[in-house]
C-alpha cells in the first residue's frame, strides 16, 4: 500500500546494542472516546524474535477486529511480559486526559515482570520516571513494540467497552467503542449521558453542560 509504514525492531536493536535487556513498548487506547476508560499497554518482547506471525503486526487502528484478536494472542503468549494500566473517565474528567494518559501507562509500565531497564513510547515521554525513555512520533507504525501495545491496549478496551455496551445499553458501545458515531450521538440525545460517559469530552459537555 502507498504511504504504508511498517514497524521494525530499529529501536529496539539500538537499545539492545546500548546494553538495555528489557525494552518496554507502549501505547494506548481511548485517548479520543467521549465514554469508557482509557487504556493503556506495555509490551516486552524477546531480543531476536523471530515468527511469521510478526508480519501482521500494525498499527491497530490499521488492523480488522479479527486480526486484532489473532495477534494478541501470539503477543500473549510469546511476549516476555505484558501488562495493562486502566484509568477510569472519572480520572479524567477530573485532571483531563493527558494525565490520565499518563497514568495508565505508568500504571502499566509499574506491572510488568520482569521490569523494563527502557521505554519505547508512542509520542509521549512520561515525567518524573527515571527509566530511560524515548517519545516517537508515529511510534504504532514504526516500533513493533509499540505497535504491539497499541494491539493489546485497543483489544483490551475494545473488551471493555463491549462489557460496557450491556450495562448501558442504547448507544452502541459494543460497536462505536465509545467513540463519536450518528447512533452514539442520537442515543446522547434521547437517553442523556449515561455514567461512564466522560462530562469534559464535548459533544457531551456541550449538550449536557448542566450535568455535573
Amino acid at each position: 500500500m502507498p504511504g504504508q509504514l511498517w514497524p521494525s525492531f530499529e529501536q529496539e536493536n539500538e537499545l539492545q546494542a546500548a546494553g538495555h535487556r528489557y525494552i518496554a513498548g507502549i501505547d494506548e487506547a481511548g485517548r479520543g472516546s467521549l465514554a469508557g476508560p482509557v487504556v493503556a499497554a506495555a509490551v516486552i518482547l524477546p531480543p531476536g524474535l523471530k515468527a511469521s506471525w510478526l508480519t501482521l503486526v500494525r498499527d491497530s487502528k490499521l488492523l480488522t477486529a479479527a486480526k486484532r484478536e489473532y495477534v494478541y494472542s501470539y503477543i500473549q503468549e510469546k511476549s516476555i511480559s505484558v501488562a495493562i494500566g486502566v484509568v477510569s473517565h472519572r480520572y479524567i474528567d477530573r485532571h483531563n486526559i493527558l494525565k490520565a494518559t499518563h497514568l495508565a501507562m505508568k500504571t502499566a509500565v509499574k506491572q510488568l515482570d520482569p521490569p523494563p531497564d527502557s521505554l519505547l513510547i508512542d509520542y509521549l515521554t512520561l515525567p518524573r520516571l527515571t527509566l530511560p525513555q524515548r517519545g516517537i512520533t508515529n511510534g504504532d507504525a514504526l516500533c513493533i513494540s509499540i505497535a504491539c501495545a497499541s494491539i493489546i491496549a485497543k483489544v483490551s478496551r475494545d473488551r471493555l467497552m463491549v462489557d460496557m455496551d450491556a450495562r448501558y445499553s442504547g448507544y452502541g458501545l459494543s460497536h462505536n467503542k465509545g467513540y463519536w458515531t450518528k447512533r452514539h450521538l442520537q442515543g446522547l440525545l434521547k437517553l442523556g449521558p449515561s455514567a461512564i460517559h466522560r462530562r469534559s469530552f464535548d459533544p457531551v459537555r456541550s449538550l449536557f453542560s448542566y450535568v455535573k
